[in-house]
């Protein structure tokens, strides 16, 4: 079984990639399970037309009872027969989503979930900024970065690799590398691995049938068995998916300091 934990800025487009790249291993006939880790509990909107009730909405329900709770109670059927959790979140202002996490894993693990999969992705919410966000780190195998070729998801993507850094002191995790999305340059990018070694799994144009497949709630797999042009979109994501299907070896980055980021991706 292999653990992808999937991070970048907010709104950088990280449910979008897993969610293709889900249903990437599956046509190479894996068995995944994509885990969503935001309160929005969008992650696999694609995957299955449909928001998902929560395992915060289940456990309420079942007045936090763990032993009332069953396998198809949580789990829900996507394209491709991928396997959706939606984690959730606690309310605006309150508790920690890294809880969250840890009950969701928690209780998939009571129910033996974890050994029907060859896969597991985690689709984690924005930059991290606390233990909390972290705390899919904790259970994965490995790490992707996605980033566009901007300042700022590139900043993010600093911190990220620094909290990899942390946890690979206490787990077997390494970074798999970074994906590039929704970008027609890589400038920056080549400038920031050139500082912080990683490896560049690919890049991703800005396609606006990659935008537009979210709002109609199907991956481009699924709209390419109507539309079989964008098959040819559908192969970045069967790129990732055979990279990491060969067990790459990754790396543990060192991150850059912030005064350094900030000279590297400047302009002057």
């Amino acid at each position: 079984m292999m653990k992808i934990a999937i991070y970048g800025k907010g709104g950088i487009g990280k449910s979008t990639i897993s969610s293709n790249l889900s249903a990437a291993f599956s046509k190479r006939g894996k068995r995944v399970l994509q885990i969503g880790c935001d309160p929005k509990h969008d992650s696999t909107y694609t995957l299955t037309g449909a928001l998902l009730p929560t395992i915060i909405d289940t456990l309420q329900e079942k007045d936090y009872h763990y032993e009332n709770i069953w396998y198809e109670d949580i789990i829900y059927k996507g394209y491709n027969g991928v396997d959706c959790v939606e984690a959730g979140g606690p309310p605006a202002g309150t508790g920690c989503g890294g809880y969250v996490v840890g009950e969701t894993v928690k209780l998939l693990r009571d129910l033996n979930a974890f050994e029907e999969y060859d896969v597991i992705i985690f689709d984690v919410l924005g930059d991290v900024v606390c233990g909390g966000f972290a705390a899919p780190l904790n259970y994965a195998d490995y790490c992707l970065i996605v980033s566009d070729n901007g300042f700022d998801a590139l900043f993010a993507a600093n911190r990220i690799a620094a909290s990899v850094r942390k946890k690979s002191t206490t787990h077997q995790l390494r970074l798999a590398g970074l994906i590039g999305n929704k970008t027609l340059k890589r400038d920056l990018i080549d400038k920031y691995v050139g500082v912080v070694p990683m490896s560049v799994v690919e890049v991703l144009p800005l396609l606006e049938e990659i935008r537009s497949s979210r709002g109609k709630g199907k991956t481009l797999f699924e709209l390419a068995e109507q539309e079989p042009a964008l098959n040819n979109i559908c192969s970045y994501y069967l790129n990732i998916a055979d990279q990491l299907i060969s067990l790459p070896e990754g790396n543990i980055p060192i991150e850059a300091s912030d005064r350094d980021i900030f000279s590297i991706l400047s302009n002057k």
